[in-house]
């Protein structure tokens, strides 16, 4: 559907608000899962017809409600960080830490964005990564849980912060998935499972406010305060559904691996190749 969003200009469209609220919930779902949110989106915007340039600025900008979503579960610790920087060496040492593993992926967004969707985005590349990524989920399982000697996110130095940032940045070709990267790769490097994941959340925050707010405003001319209803639907939908999925992964977590995510990323690949293939979801740009 060519210009989804210019049925805004004739009054509130349900129709409308009910796929925003779909995408929605697909963002709030998988941002935080090691299955790669951006493959999802594509899937279920193209099937949706939110597909054109406006609705790639929305897929961005709800992810702004999926940050919130971890702000508030992290909430106390959030606070006591920032109230205690300029007395406790932990909070400000956290703080150092994250704003290590956030800049590499600033910096090679920066020099190598328009390149990577120009010539990233395609099935074979997004399927590759889904499988090629379910692989390596596989093995890190396998390794011995001996091998995390970093339990905590307090036990981090800023070495462990920059190795979880250099991960991060293989996030950047599609299907890879962000919070796949970081908690794997935090887990190859040494975190535990607990401590990567919960690392992998509070990196989140800069790196998802970062996104949204340079591709709206990189984007601004596309937009009109007739738009706002249709992504504040689809914010507030990705804040529920992330709080949802934030909480019971991180219950998830205490007990059991990331293996069935693993075969799930398999299994997604072939969908990608088959929805190509059949000619049913356009996944270049």
């Amino acid at each position: 559907m060519r210009g989804c969003f210019l049925a805004w200009r004739d009054g509130v469209d349900i129709v409308l608000l009910g796929k925003a609220a779909v995408m929605g919930i697909v963002e709030g779902l998988t941002e935080f899962l090691p299955i790669s949110s951006t493959g999802h989106l594509i899937l279920a915007g193209s099937l949706l017809g939110m597909h054109d340039d406006k609705a790639k600025v929305f897929d961005i900008a709800i992810q702004s409600g999926a940050m919130l979503a971890v702000i508030l579960v992290y909430w106390q610790r959030l606070r006591d960080t920032v109230t205690g920087l300029a007395s406790s060496a932990q909070a400000r040492a956290f703080v150092i830490n994250v704003a290590i593993a956030f800049a590499p992926a600033v910096l090679l967004g920066l020099l190598l964005g328009k390149a990577i969707k120009a010539h990233l985005f395609n099935a074979p590349v997004v399927a590759a990564s889904f499988v090629l990524g379910g692989l390596i989920i596989l093995w890190a399982e396998r390794r011995p849980a001996s091998r995390a000697h970093i339990h905590s996110v307090d036990a981090m130095t800023p070495w462990d912060a920059l190795k979880v940032g250099l991960a991060q940045c293989v996030a950047m070709i599609p299907g890879t998935s962000r919070s796949g990267a970081t908690i794997i790769g935090g887990m190859l490097f040494g975190l535990s499972r607990a401590a990567a994941t919960e690392f992998s959340f509070y990196l989140a925050i800069p790196t998802l406010m970062g996104a949204g707010a340079y591709s709206l405003y990189k984007e601004r001319a596309l937009l009109s305060a007739a738009d706002w209803p249709v992504f504040a639907v689809g914010g507030v939908v990705s804040f529920v559904c992330a709080y949802a999925c934030v909480r019971w992964l991180l219950r998830y977590i205490a007990t059991h691996t990331f293996v069935p995510f693993a075969w799930y990323r398999i299994a997604f690949g072939i969908v990608v190749l088959a929805t190509a293939w059949g000619g049913w979801v356009e996944w270049a740009e």
